[in-house]
């Protein structure tokens, strides 16, 4: 459907702050014209805005740390495994939430210090364990009791834990994001808390120094954070605590969720007031530190007109897989063009009727060849990056001050195949 004025302009607050449109009206992300970004690095391609990312960062630290300084700041990789992104988080001052012996391995390779880390889990291995016991991580984080067996058995000298609990809470997110309530894979449900602490006691490997909650991801309301403080609070006091992270981030325009200070505030608040001003407070934020400072380009390949007008580019659900799993919405915009406005859906190339990365979306008439941007895409699109018909994976690219470097490379073909025995 096409209409006669113009598309609407570009939200460039939903884009890595200093993204700015040039007087020749092309889209400008860390001081490089996407463009120019796009035809050195090809598409799709994620684009990382470094400056951003770092701002960000120390956003955080201040926002914690100027209320309450004895609180550490964990970067949750699984949002974006790869040890450049950690490493530029480590250099900020942030430490490591790690879950999986591997995620633990590509946060040493960036450099960051175990001490700084915790190790989580649902379904830790031996493997997992071992690696975190001979890294030396701060703490490994009990979800269940094969936690305990396993580290009982495993280790030689006591290992410094944190009990992830539930705190009853059911979350206002997406189904699949809510992780707080007895019903949830993580953590131990509120009626057997008590006596998990008291198993954990009793074994001479373990050395419990507090407790954990994650509520879930992608949450917009304070009120929800103060109330696991709360019910942390009715439980026996520890000398540690760990809010996990959760805070929500824009994804669209009209997307409303507090600021890194406000949430700090409400955290930090409710924590003196129920738990004492003499505790460590950790938190491990993931989506609401690299989401914005992320971005995808894309290049249309078809135009469709019909009853709907489809909108293909050459990527979709192989390098985003937030709207299939999440129904995440997105905010995609033709660049560096203006046109007459159309109404379209905006599909990938995969063969599946699921793939679409939004649907309804006001463009400048579409054309073949065209770039389209996806902002808010730095968390889980990277992680979950797959090879659906065979994608190749799409490089990294950080960018700062106009200086754009590739962090992660495209893969290939024979990257794709090298496992495959047939092909040897």
């Amino acid at each position: 459907m096409q209409a006669d004025e113009l598309s609407p302009p570009i939200d460039l607050s939903l884009y890595p702050d200093g993204t700015s449109i040039s007087a020749e009206g092309a889209l400008v992300i860390g001081g490089i014209p996407v463009s120019e970004l796009a035809a050195s690095f090809g598409t799709p391609a994620y684009l990382i805005d470094e400056g951003a990312l770092r701002a960000r960062a120390r956003d955080y630290l201040t926002a914690f740390r100027s209320r309450h300084a004895d609180c550490e700041v964990l970067f949750a990789s699984k949002s974006f495994p790869a040890a450049s992104i950690v490493r530029v988080l480590a250099e900020e001052g942030c430490g490591v939430d790690v879950a999986a012996w591997q995620e633990l391995a590509i946060a040493e390779l960036a450099g960051a210090d175990p001490r700084r880390m915790v190790l989580h889990g649902n379904a830790k291995s031996d493997a997992d364990i071992t690696a975190g016991i001979a890294s030396g991580v701060g703490h490994i984080v009990v979800d269940n009791l094969d936690d305990v067996e396993r580290i009982a058995r495993l280790a030689n000298t006591p290992v410094p834990v944190l009990l992830r609990v539930s705190p009853q809470i059911d979350a206002a997110t997406h189904e699949t994001m809510m992780t707080g309530h007895d019903a949830s894979k993580f953590g131990i449900p509120s009626g057997q808390i008590a006596d998990v602490i008291a198993r954990i006691r009793r074994e001479p490997m373990l050395n419990l120094r507090g407790l954990h909650a994650h509520i879930g991801s992608g949450i917009a309301d304070l009120a929800q954070f103060q109330a696991a403080v709360d019910s942390l609070a009715k439980l026996e006091r520890f000398p540690v605590y760990d809010f996990g992270g959760g805070l929500g981030e824009r994804y669209v325009s009209t997307d409303q969720v507090p600021s890194v200070d406000e949430y700090a505030d409400h955290v930090v608040t409710a924590v003196h007031r129920h738990l004492g001003t003499d505790v460590r407070i950790m938190v491990e934020p993931g989506r609401s530190m690299i989401a914005r400072a992320g971005v995808t380009v894309y290049r249309v390949v078809t135009v469709k007109r019909g009853m709907r007008t489809h909108v293909a580019v050459d990527g979709g659900m192989g390098d985003n897989l937030e709207v299939s799993l999440y129904g995440a919405a997105f905010a995609p915009s033709i660049i560096d063009r203006t046109a007459s406005s159309e109404i379209c859906d905006v599909v990938g190339r995969h063969c599946e009727s699921g793939d679409t990365l939004v649907k309804g979306i006001e463009l400048a008439s579409p054309q073949v060849g065209d770039l389209i941007t996806v902002p808010v895409t730095g968390a889980y699109c990277y992680t979950m990056a797959n090879n659906y018909n065979g994608a190749l994976r799409p490089p990294v690219v950080l960018v700062t001050d106009g200086i754009a470097r590739e962090v992660i490379r495209r893969e290939s073909l024979a990257d794709l195949v090298q496992r495959d025995v047939l092909a040897q």
